[in-house]
C-alpha cells in the first residue's frame, strides 16, 4: 500500500493555529487584551489573579511622571471613635456621607471622537476608569464611611457608556418595596450631561406588591420631588400575555385602581408602550427646537407640524438600566411580546445590550445590570435585595437576620406555619427574631439535616432569602418622611409587613420596671449556657454525672445480699468477729542420728 501522504485537514489547522500564536507574540498585549471573552459581573476584588491585574493596569498607564499622590493618614481616628455610642457614631457618618455626596459618582466616559484610533480610545477609557477606582478607594479609607460593593469590570461599564449615548430616554427599573436603594441620583445627572434634553423616568417594578395606600404616597413623594415615575408589574403583564388568571389580591388592586389617577395605577402593556414612546418623542422634538433655535435658520412649517414647531420623530430609542435582578429582563419581554432575554434570579443573566425594535418608532435598548456605589448599606443587605448573588454568600446569618428584622414576627409565622421561640422575660417583648432561631425552626419544620446531624442552615437561609426576593414574605419601605398608619395594613389588598411591624411596636409601649419579672438564677446561666453552645464558646469536654444504677453492669452475677453478722456478738463484750485458733506443732526432740 502507497504510504499516507502527510496532509489533511488536521494539519492544515495546526498549521493555521500556529501562524495565528506566533503573529500575537509579535503585535504583543494589545492582541492578546482584545479576545473575545464573556463579561463577567466583578463587584468584590479578592481573587490574588484579578488584583494581579490590577496592578498590571496602574502601572501600564501611569509612569513615573504621574506618581499617585500620598494619602494622610490621621492615627487618632480610631481612639476617638471607639468611645463614642452607637447613636454618635451613626449622627456623625451621615454628616460625612453628606459631607462627601459629590465624590460618589459613577465613571464618566472621556471625551472621543471618531478620528481617535482604538488604542487610543482603549488607554483615555482604562486611564478614566483607574481614576474613579482610585476616588473611590480614598472614600474606603475613611473609617466613618460605609462603602457597599460596587461594579469593578470595565467591560460592563462600557454596555452603560453606549446605552446612554445611543437612548433619547432613560428607564431606571427599580423595585417598588424599596424605590430609592435602587435609584442612582448620579445615573441621571450624568444623563443629562450627555444631552441637556435626555430625561430619566422611574419605572417603579413589582408594583402590585404594594397595597393600594403605600403606592398613594409613593406617588405622592415622586411628584413633590419632581421625579419622572410609572407604576408597573413585568409579572403582571406578562401572566395577562399569557393568559393567566390573575391572583385575588392583584385583581382587588385593579379594582381600586380603577378610580385612581394616572400618577397610583399600574400601567399595561399597551399603555407603557404609549406612554414611552411619547416621552421619548417629546425629548426629540424639543431637542430639534434647540437646534434650530442656535442655528438661527428659519423655519417653514409643513403639513405634519403644528403651529408649536413640533416634528414627530421618525424612531426614538428608549434604554433600560438599573441594579441586576430588578426586572429589567422581564419588562423587555413583557413589552416585546415573547422571549428575547434570558431571565433568572440569579443576577447578572444579560452580559452585553441588545437593541430591540417594537415597531417602527420605538427601539427598546436593554443594558446588563450594574451595582452602582453608595453609602451605609452593608453587603447582607445586598444580597437580601437581591443585588449579590445568594449562591456565593458566605455569612448566611447576618442576610437571614437583615430579612428577620424587615419581616414581622406574626408574618414569618403565618407564611411558613411555624412558631418562633418567645423573647425571654427580660428582653423587649417586640424585638425581632434573631437569624439562629428563625434558621433553626425553619430547619426543625421543614426537616434540612446536615451530614453531622445538624441543622442545616445554609439551605434553609438559601429558600428564606429566594421568598423574601420573590414576594413570598411582604415587606416595603415608606416614603422618607411619612408615617404609617393602623388603617393602611388592614388594607384590603393584602397584609404588610412593615405596617405591622410597626404598629405592633408603637402598641406594645415598655412595661414599666415593677410589672418586669426578674429572672432567677438558674434561668440566667442556662440562657447563657446556650448562648456559649450556639456560638461556638462552650468547651468540648463536658462532665457527665453517672446516675446511681439500681441493677448491676454485669447480669450474670447474682445481687449480693446482706448478711445478718449478729449472731456472732457474744455475752462476754466481744466485738463479733470470729476467733481465730491458732495450733501449734509440737517440736520433735528426739535423738539424733550420728
Amino acid at each position: 500500500m502507497p504510504k499516507a501522504e502527510k496532509g489533511g485537514l488536521g494539519r492544515a489547522l495546526v498549521k493555521h493555529h500556529n501562524q495565528m500564536v506566533q503573529q500575537s507574540k509579535e503585535k504583543g498585549k494589545y492582541y492578546r487584551s482584545q479576545q473575545k471573552k464573556v463579561l463577567e459581573s466583578v463587584t468584590e476584588v479578592s481573587d490574588i489573579d484579578a488584583v494581579i491585574e490590577q496592578a498590571d493596569e496602574a502601572n501600564r498607564l501611569f509612569s513615573a511622571l504621574n506618581p499617585p499622590g500620598r494619602l494622610p493618614i490621621n492615627l487618632d481616628t480610631a481612639s476617638s471613635t471607639s468611645e463614642m455610642t452607637p447613636e454618635e457614631r451613626r449622627e456623625q457618618q451621615k454628616k460625612e456621607e453628606a459631607l462627601h455626596a459629590s465624590s460618589l459618582r459613577i465613571p464618566r466616559r472621556p471625551p472621543w471622537d471618531a478620528k481617535m484610533s482604538i488604542e487610543e480610545l482603549d488607554d483615555n477609557e482604562r486611564r478614566a476608569f483607574l481614576e474613579w477606582r482610585r476616588s473611590l478607594a480614598r472614600l474606603e479609607e475613611n473609617e466613618k464611611l460605609v462603602l457597599t460593593p460596587f461594579e469593578k469590570n470595565l467591560d460592563i461599564w462600557r454596555q452603560l457608556w453606549r446605552v446612554l449615548e445611543r437612548s433619547d430616554l432613560l428607564v431606571m427599573v427599580v423595585d417598588a418595596r424599596d424605590p430609592l436603594f435602587y435609584r442612582c441620583p448620579d445615573l441621571e445627572a450624568y444623563a443629562r450631561e450627555i444631552d441637556e434634553h435626555k430625561r430619566t423616568l422611574l419605572l417603579v417594578n413589582k408594583a402590585d406588591l404594594l397595597p393600594y395606600p403605600v403606592r398613594e404616597k409613593w406617588a405622592k413623594f415622586f411628584h413633590q420631588q419632581g421625579i419622572l415615575f410609572v407604576f408597573w408589574s413585568a409579572k403582571a403583564a406578562t401572566a395577562v400575555l399569557e393568559g393567566k388568571k390573575l391572583s385575588l389580591s392583584l385583581g382587588i388592586q385593579n379594582r381600586q385602581q380603577e378610580s385612581a389617577d394616572a400618577y397610583t395605577k399600574i400601567y399595561g402593556r399597551d399603555e407603557l408602550l404609549a406612554r414611552l414612546q411619547s416621552e421619548a418623542e417629546e425629548i426629540v422634538s424639543m431637542r430639534s427646537r434647540s437646534k434650530s433655535d442656535k442655528t438661527g435658520l428659519s423655519h417653514i412649517y409643513s403639513d405634519n407640524e403644528s403651529v408649536t414647531g413640533y416634528v414627530p420623530a421618525q424612531s426614538v430609542v428608549v434604554g433600560f438600566v438599573g441594579y441586576p435582578n430588578v426586572g429589567k429582563s422581564s419588562t423587555i419581554n413583557a413589552l416585546v411580546g415573547e422571549k428575547r432575554t434570558g431571565v433568572t434570579s440569579t443576577p447578572g443573566k444579560t452580559k452585553h445590550f441588545q437593541t430591540l425594535i417594537i415597531s417602527e418608532k420605538l427601539t427598546l435598548c436593554d443594558c446588563p445590570g450594574l451595582v452602582f456605589p453608595s453609602f451605609s448599606s452593608s453587603r447582607y443587605e445586598m444580597i437580601a435585595s437581591g443585588v449579590l448573588p445568594i449562591d456565593r454568600m458566605t455569612e448566611h446569618r447576618e442576610a437571614v437576620q437583615v430579612v428577620a428584622n424587615r419581616v414581622p414576627r406574626s408574618v414569618i409565622e403565618d407564611v411558613y406555619r411555624i412558631s418562633l421561640p418567645k423573647p425571654k422575660p427580660y428582653e423587649p417583648q417586640s424585638r425581632p427574631p434573631s437569624a439562629v432561631e428563625f434558621l433553626r425552626t425553619y430547619c426543625a419544620s421543614r426537616g434540612y439535616v446536615a451530614s453531622g446531624g445538624l441543622p442545616d442552615e445554609t439551605r434553609a437561609a438559601r429558600q428564606i432569602l429566594k421568598d423574601y426576593i420573590d414576594g413570598k414574605l411582604p415587606h416595603y419601605q415608606m416614603p422618607p418622611g411619612t408615617s404609617d398608619n393602623k388603617d393602611d395594613a388592614e388594607d384590603g389588598a393584602g397584609l404588610s409587613s412593615s405596617e405591622i411591624h410597626e404598629s405592633d411596636s408603637s402598641d406594645s409601649e415598655a412595661p414599666s420596671v415593677a410589672e418586669i419579672e426578674l429572672p432567677s438564677r438558674e434561668h440566667v446561666l442556662n440562657d447563657l449556657n446556650a448562648f456559649d453552645i450556639d456560638n461556638g464558646l462552650a468547651s468540648t469536654k463536658t462532665t457527665i454525672k453517672k446516675k446511681p444504677s439500681s441493677a448491676p453492669h454485669k447480669q450474670h452475677k447474682k445481687p449480693q445480699r446482706k448478711k445478718d453478722r449478729s449472731w456472732r456478738v457474744g455475752g462476754n463484750n466481744g466485738d463479733g468477729m470470729p476467733v481465730v485458733r491458732v495450733f501449734q506443732k509440737p517440736v520433735n526432740s528426739g535423738p539424733l542420728d550420728a
